[in-house]
């Protein structure tokens, strides 16, 4: 009988496209998004619950013509869920791929799942979850060993209570002199639709900022670019 050949790695996908850098430091840079799907927490505020399930099976290969179709030669890419690294084993392999291919690459996850296997070049955006998520206390403080300088935690404020949380987490891990960024965003309303301003914010951007000068806390303040840029609600951008 003839060995079968093992079959080539995939992973379950729920789209890539070309926009601007919504959040982070990198906010308004070009970007090309790759979305997997899958995720095992269900943040209250959660905006891309239509990644959960469904998407289509995709090759590292065909994951990989697809960026370079749209961003020829290089630049920057996002991989994001869902929760991406619930598929460690192959995107461990695309970060790799992508990274000989000259991509700048950023990591979107909730730091939920173990990071140590991350490629040490790919920005880590980790999203520390808090209290009013409905997911707090899910991050593996493990996860803390592997942060550099050039990685950045977010947290997603919709309360004073989760402000509250933030500060603290930051303060006793000292995440300022760690990592490049901490960021501060105010949570989007899921429904969020039609207007393109801060109304559909859970916590008012201008509170947060007052609150984040009076304690002066080592934080960036956030705005998801892309609900200002186009409608809340619209998709792939």
């Amino acid at each position: 009988m003839r060995r079968c050949r093992e079959a080539a790695p995939s992973m379950q996908i729920t789209e890539i496209y070309k926009s601007l850098q919504g959040e982070s430091t990198y906010a308004g840079l070009p970007c090309v998004f790759v979305r997997l799907t899958g995720c095992n927490l269900r943040c209250t505020w959660c905006d891309s619950e239509y990644t959960f399930q469904g998407g289509r099976k995709m090759s590292i290969g065909e994951v990989l013509d697809e960026v370079a179709r749209l961003s020829p030669g290089g630049g920057l890419v996002e991989i994001t869920g869902g929760e991406p690294m619930l598929q460690e084993r192959e995107v461990v392999l695309l970060m790799q791929a992508l990274l000989q291919g000259r991509y700048k690459i950023l990591l979107e996850t909730s730091g939920e799942r173990p990071l140590e296997r991350v490629p040490h070049e790919v920005v880590k955006i980790v999203d520390v979850k808090c209290p009013d998520s409905g997911e707090g206390n899910t991050f593996r403080s493990e996860n803390l060993e592997t942060l550099t300088s050039r990685d950045e935690v977010k947290f997603v404020l919709s309360s004073r209570g989760d402000y509250e949380f933030a500060r603290e987490f930051v303060n006793l891990y000292k995440l300022d002199e760690k990592v490049n960024a901490v960021l501060f965003s105010p949570a989007f309303r899921k429904d969020a639709t039609g207007t393109r301003d801060s109304s559909h914010c859970l916590l008012d951007p201008q509170e947060l900022a007052e609150w984040i000068i009076a304690d002066n806390v080592p934080a960036r303040l956030g705005l998801q670019l892309h609900k200002y840029i186009w409608d809340p609600a619209v998709k792939g951008v």
